[in-house]
């Protein structure tokens, strides 16, 4: 799941996803926000699969317990590290 496996292609693993949303991140910008930005990269790119907004907030979820973003005021930042 966060890894790629035999079973998950890479472009789907909560690693690639993550990582994605950290380059969209530069500037701050609220949950929905990110999400219509993947969501619209993602359909122009027909080598990336999408992702169903589960799949988005495991990606954040897994972004925001290793301390690479943080929410506040509605409003989500990269850490500074």
């Amino acid at each position: 799941m966060i890894l790629p496996t035999k079973h998950l292609r890479p472009e789907r693993a909560l690693i690639t996803v993550g990582a994605e949303m950290l380059v969209k991140l530069k500037r701050p910008a609220t949950v929905s926000r990110l999400w219509d930005d993947i969501r619209k990269d993602r359909s122009s790119d027909n080598d990336q699969a999408s992702i169903t907004y589960d799949w988005f907030v495991l990606a954040l979820d897994m972004l925001f317990i290793i301390g690479a973003v943080t929410y506040e005021r509605g409003v989500l930042r990269r850490t500074q590290q």
